[in-house]
């Protein structure tokens, strides 16, 4: 049985054995312990899927709750993938918002035809800085 929470802990060992046991590692700095704590303890919206005591789904956010929520991970332990959990992981963040909150994230390359399945548009402008400009 499988449970979802806006309350459970994700420790950041959870969090690097997920990104690695899903596609998120090829693109997270997962050898970088700093790095992965600071990413699981300042979100400010995480929802987890459990089975038992082992994280196998994530959605790890930043938002204000009104206007924007910035869906930085959407990682599904690989051997549970195409069950719904990620849609229900988007449903219960979703919840988590005010109405007015539009949620918005980055595709993986892999995950492009996913995101329109689950009620997400195509936008056409987004722009990042690369880090290295900023250190």
């Amino acid at each position: 049985m499988l449970t979802y929470s806006t309350e459970q802990s994700v420790t950041p060992e959870d969090f690097k054995s997920l990104l690695i046991r899903s596609t998120l590692s090829e693109r997270r700095p997962i050898d970088d312990e700093a790095i992965i704590k600071g990413m699981i303890e300042n979100s400010n919206l995480v929802v987890s899927c459990w089975e038992k005591e082992k994280l196998i789904g994530i959605s790890r956010c930043v938002t204000d709750y009104h206007y924007c929520c910035y869906l930085s991970d959407l990682a599904i332990d690989a051997s549970y993938q195409k069950k719904g959990i990620g849609k229900k992981l988007v449903e219960e963040t979703a919840k988590a918002l005010k109405p007015t909150c539009k949620i918005i994230l980055l595709s993986a390359p892999t995950a492009k035809e996913y995101y329109p399945r689950i009620g997400f548009n195509q936008h056409p402008s987004a722009w990042i800085t690369p880090v290295k400009e900023w250190v």
